[in-house]
């Protein structure tokens, strides 16, 4: 029998009680990965230095609210403070990252916390103070990357260097998609110490729903395209919206909050779309499915991605996607049956790609049938390898 794998997760994208979506991915795949029965974990979830839970601080009142342990799902997860400076900070960050996690980190060891690999999620900041930790207690590290940590940050000459190092120094590389993968070695990663290990989705949770009660608990009565995420720019919602004008007999649901969102509302005034798009806020996740469901469609027009956990969340419910044309995204729609890739990123492309989805009705089985096999069983059993490998647990 293998022996159990003991593992510390390292990454400030985790959820809390206070931001229980905040990395959900990354719970997600721990959670898959201790059901195994062949690891275990604790959570070093660091989250930023704040003094004052009122709420008219907004987000950094929220920081304050975290508590500083909390149990999930069977998780034991710590979320020491670390300081950070906003707008300023970039090229601080895993120095002030690693300043507060390396005395939480030891006072867990002292404590009897014992441990084989650190399993770190995103490559910058938090992957580079991983690395640090891991020399510290001399313990190979696993890093993830998940999207902009490659795909943008290495822009940056502080940024590069420092991914750079922590990309040479760690035990084993995982992409979330084989772009992310690529980029990696572009940015220096040992090609066989990188695994590309995609999210899956959780058929528990996204399954289709009664449809006709889920469009009439919304009020739908007309064909409907809805949008799933963070209102901020990368998402670019506004070219959702803008290609809504071209598509008289559609309506938009736009479900999540950010700092988008006045400007979305008044694009969607000035396109004179205001009964056509509605903003739902954000719902919690449990309710995304019937959702998706009353949906026709899902749009994302995301400038970048890894791997796009909300298109297979719809099609696991059974509603056919629409993607911007980006890495990453046509890994995960491969099929007519999954949806469309938007021949080009504009509202116009946006637009082009759902009336060729809907020339013929979407067949929503064929949809749910490409998605139930993305289970996490293959990234599960993957992550397992890896770490028997680094630390010679067989």
């Amino acid at each position: 029998m293998s022996q159990l794998l003991r593992l510390l997760t390292f990454s400030t994208l985790f959820p809390d009680s206070v931001r229980p979506s905040h990395g959900v991915f990354v719970e997600n795949r721990l959670r898959q990965l201790v059901a195994s029965g062949q690891a275990t974990s604790t959570v070093l979830a660091p989250v930023p230095w704040f003094p004052s839970t009122n709420p008219n601080f907004g987000t950094y009142a929220k920081y304050a609210a975290v508590p500083k342990f909390e149990h999930r799902h069977g998780l034991d997860v710590h979320h020491p403070r670390y300081l950070t400076i906003p707008k300023f900070g970039m090229n601080l960050a895993p120095r002030l990252l690693y300043a507060a996690a390396r005395p939480a980190l030891d006072r867990l060891i002292r404590a009897g916390l014992q441990f084989d690999a650190i399993d770190a999620h995103y490559l910058y900041p938090d992957g580079v103070a991983a690395a640090w930790l891991a020399a510290h207690v001399n313990k190979p590290v696993v890093i993830t990357a998940r999207g902009s940590d490659v795909t943008e940050l290495p822009d940056y000459p502080t940024p590069n260097r420092l991914i750079r190092a922590a990309i040479a120094s760690a035990a084993h590389l995982i992409g979330v998609s084989s772009a992310l993968c690529d980029r990696m070695i572009e940015l220096g990663a040992n090609p066989e110490k990188v695994t590309t290990l995609r999210n899956g989705v959780d058929t528990s949770v996204f399954h289709p729903t009664n449809r006709e009660a889920a469009r009439a608990a919304l009020g739908l009565t007309r064909r409907t395209l809805i949008s799933v995420g963070h209102l901020i720019p990368r998402k670019r919602n506004h070219l959702t919206i803008a290609a809504l004008a071209e598509l008289p007999d559609y309506d938009l649901l736009l479900v999540g909050e950010g700092p988008e969102r006045p400007r979305l509302e008044a694009l969607a005034t000035e396109l004179n779309l205001t009964p056509r798009v509605r903003f739902l806020g954000a719902r919690p996740h449990h309710d995304l499915k019937n959702l998706y469901t009353a949906a026709d469609a899902m749009v994302l027009a995301s400038s970048r991605e890894g791997w796009a956990n909300v298109l297979l969340e719809s099609m696991a419910c059974g509603t056919p996607v629409i993607a911007s044309n980006i890495p990453g995204n046509p890994e995960v729609v491969q099929t007519p049956a999954a949806g469309r890739i938007a021949p080009e990123n504009t509202p116009a492309g946006l637009a082009a790609a759902i009336r060729d989805l809907f020339q013929t009705e979407p067949d929503h089985a064929a949809t749910l049938a490409y998605a139930q096999p993305f289970s996490w069983d293959a990234t599960t059993q993957g992550q397992l390898e890896i770490f028997r490998r680094i630390t010679r647990k067989a």
